[in-house]
């Protein structure tokens, strides 16, 4: 592997992981404001049905196939440099799980505990076959969609990344770019059809208003988990696709710094969320819209901070921490 496809690998990375971050904070905002349901006939409606539709169980399934992606790189990097990855990933996975018991304090529907303890159950696979994680990733994904509980498709979706990295996907992507178009169009067909079949089920009420009604909104939410994987893939084929083009990748590159200091904006998407709902009294107050309003303006700060940081420091400051934790040295910081 080259320098240049090492430095392709880590840009579609970084955009990708950026792009997960600003889809998964809509949903994440709902709970921790304790945003109210909307009333009948409003545009709020509209608006959680998008959410449904659109983002829950889309971006937080990139996040996670990405988690299994750096764990491969990970341990692959710090065997070729003469370390003892495995021992070097347990420390890191123990950090991250301190990480996480520390958020879930503020943010009980956290990520990162999930992680960290899933990360110590794949360890294992690290040396299996990439054919074997390929398949029984899949196979056992498509399994436990049927189940539609987020937290069981933890375990195949990191698989399915670990699979990623031992094909070498993203070293390789921009040199197939034709596989990548039949593949996002293929994942495109798929998803109108679940989507569809999910629209059907879409309550024009939520909340439980009746037996038949609490019903329904439970099978809608339960299909957009379901096929969430599907339509994470084309999300993800259709934003590799845009970054083949130089313009894109320009006007996207915010994303990238995004993407680059995941950790800190993760967290500080809470902290965020947080102080404004004390701040401004928004707690069981806040509407719908008005969360998406909020999102957008955390997008605005979020995405300025980690540019201008970037650019003087190689590290967001919770990577930082975190390399440091794993390594027991300090990093240079500034650039």
């Amino acid at each position: 592997m080259n320098s240049l496809e090492l430095n392709n690998r880590i840009d579609t990375l970084d955009y990708l992981r950026g792009f997960a971050l600003m889809g998964i904070i809509l949903v994440n905002i709902i709970p921790l404001l304790s945003v109210r349901l909307p009333i009948p006939g409003t545009t709020d409606v509209s608006y959680l049905r998008f959410l449904y539709l659109f983002v829950e169980g889309r971006f937080y399934t990139i996040f996670t196939f990405l988690f299994g992606v750096g764990f491969y790189l990970f341990i692959s990097r710090a065997i070729a440099k003469g370390k003892n990855g495995y021992v070097l990933f347990l420390r890191r996975i123990l950090v991250l799980l301190f990480f996480g018991l520390v958020h879930v304090q503020f943010h009980p529907g956290e990520a990162l505990t999930v992680y960290a303890v899933c990360g110590l159950i794949i360890l294992p696979f690290y040396k299996a076959n990439k054919v074997v994680n390929l398949v029984f990733g899949t196979v056992m994904l498509l399994v436990l969609s049927f189940y539609a509980e987020k937290m069981f498709m933890v375990v195949p979706l990191m698989l399915l990344g670990i699979a990623a990295g031992q094909y070498r996907l993203f070293e390789r992507i921009s040199q197939h770019w034709k596989q990548t178009a039949i593949f996002t169009g293929l994942m495109f067909v798929l998803s109108v059809v679940g989507l569809i079949y999910q629209y059907q089920y879409a309550p024009f009420v939520f909340g439980n208003v009746s037996d038949g009604n609490l019903l329904e909104t439970q099978r809608f939410l339960r299909i957009g988990i379901a096929i969430g994987p599907i339509v994470s893939a084309f999300y993800v084929g259709v934003l590799i696709l845009l970054l083949n083009f130089s313009m894109v990748r320009q006007v996207l590159s915010p994303l990238k710094s995004y993407g680059r200091m995941a950790l800190t904006n993760y967290l500080s998407q809470t902290i965020l969320i947080l102080v404004a709902g004390k701040v401004l009294d928004l707690f069981d107050r806040i509407t719908y819209l008005q969360s998406l309003n909020l999102c957008l303006s955390i997008y605005v700060i979020q995405l300025l901070f980690s540019t201008v940081w970037l650019r003087y420091f190689r590290f967001g400051p919770m990577e930082w921490l975190w390399r440091m934790l794993t390594y027991f040295e300090s990093p240079p910081m500034r650039r």
